[in-house]
């Protein structure tokens, strides 16, 4: 048995030799990032929704302000009664009307009116020719034959016209849920690239300079802080009036506290670091020292930031959007969804529940990505 083994070749340079696959800092980050499972589902939701924000759009045949009064909350699965010739069937609307609907689940006009029996609580309505009776004496309101009383037959049908429904003006609520959330991130990226410039400046300036410098810049941002972020934004955008820009200008000019005092808290431990001082005597300005050295080694930190501050600015348009203060009509964005499908919250809980959705899905995306991002950023979990 001794015969059967032989020695392997061994040298000095195959001892020291490191077997482990070398990665860059990049590369550390997303392996750690990738075997997150909640990161990436968050990754995957928010590139879904872009998609569906900026190409969705361009495949839909309706537009977000187009109106049709005669298809009135329609839901996106529909109670209908079968036509008394069965080519098709009929949806009684909110206000006591009936639109045909096609056998492929496609909405058609409202049946034309005949005449109203108000002592039987009936009206007529003509139905490719024949006399079809809209009982409106008890709820639920029933399609029946008005010589026979019998009831027709009821089945559930999907809208295909319309795949989310329409709202209390008729118009799609997919194509506006798509405008929608195309304005709300659009609103949420632009104040959060604003708040990074500034916050980062600020924020790194105070850090560094210290002192007076840095005691007079923070109680800048105490004060700024004092004032109830809600209320900071109303007032701003009762100023410059209520729309688009004024939203960007109103969340821009408030967020970047946040990212202020992230930027000074990291540039504060980090300047007193070897590599800065060797930076200065080698003669490095300060402006040198904070852009080529100090803010990118507190990237990690503002990465994770501004991962958190979309979904709160998101939160915060659709609160001013909610409070009727947001954008105008007939742009659409989340939080003005909400607002308008209050009115019909009863009978159409679906016009409420179908932004707010979106809303989670965007919030939960982000703060997954965010965790993931602080966990694959932090130099301590590294194994």
């Amino acid at each position: 048995m001794e015969n059967r083994w032989e020695m392997l070749e061994s040298s000095n340079e195959d001892r020291e030799k490191l077997w482990k696959k070398n990665r860059t800092f990049a590369g550390d980050v997303w392996f750690r990032f990738r075997h997150k499972p909640t990161a990436i589902a968050g990754f995957v939701i928010i590139v879904l929704l872009l998609l569906f924000a900026l190409a969705g759009p361009y495949f839909t045949k309706y537009s977000y302000s187009a109106q049709n009064l005669e298809l009135v909350n329609i839901p996106p699965r529909m109670k209908v009664y079968e036509a008394p010739d069965g080519t098709g069937y009929m949806y009684i609307t909110q206000s006591l009307k009936v639109v045909w609907v096609n056998k492929d689940g496609t909405l058609g006009g409202q049946l034309k009116k005949v005449r109203e029996e108000s002592e039987s609580s009936m009206t007529i309505f003509d139905c490719n020719g024949t006399e079809v009776a809209l009982y409106y004496g008890v709820k639920p309101y029933m399609m029946a034959d008005p010589e026979t009383r019998v009831l027709y037959p009821t089945r559930h049908v999907f809208n295909k016209s319309y795949t989310l429904g329409t709202d209390s003006l008729g118009r799609d609520i997919l194509t506006r849920l798509m405008y929608g959330t195309r304005v709300s991130l659009m609103v949420a990226f632009v104040a959060v690239l604003v708040n990074l410039v500034i916050g980062i400046i600020f924020g790194g300036i105070s850090g560094y300079a210290g002192g007076t410098v840095d005691t007079i810049m923070m109680r800048i941002v105490d004060i700024i802080s004092t004032i109830p972020l809600t209320l900071y934004v109303i007032l701003i955008m009762v100023v410059l009036g209520t729309g688009l820009k004024s939203i960007i200008v109103a969340l821009g000019t408030v967020y970047w506290v946040d990212m202020a005092r992230v930027v000074r808290g990291q540039v504060l431990s980090l300047r007193e670091q070897e590599f800065v001082l060797a930076a200065k005597t080698i003669g490095s300005s300060t402006k040198s020292i904070l852009v080529q050295h100090l803010i990118p080694n507190a990237m990690g930190s503002i990465l994770v930031t501004v991962t958190m501050l979309i979904p709160s600015a998101i939160f915060m348009e659709a609160f001013l959007g909610f409070l009727g203060i947001g954008l105008q009509p007939p742009l659409a964005s989340l939080g003005t969804m909400c607002n308008d499908a209050t009115e019909n919250l009863r009978s159409c809980p679906y016009q409420l529940f179908i932004p707010a959705l979106v809303i989670c899905l965007i919030m939960f995306a982000f703060n997954f990505v965010g965790d993931g991002l602080r966990d694959a950023l932090d130099p301590k979990l590294k194994k």
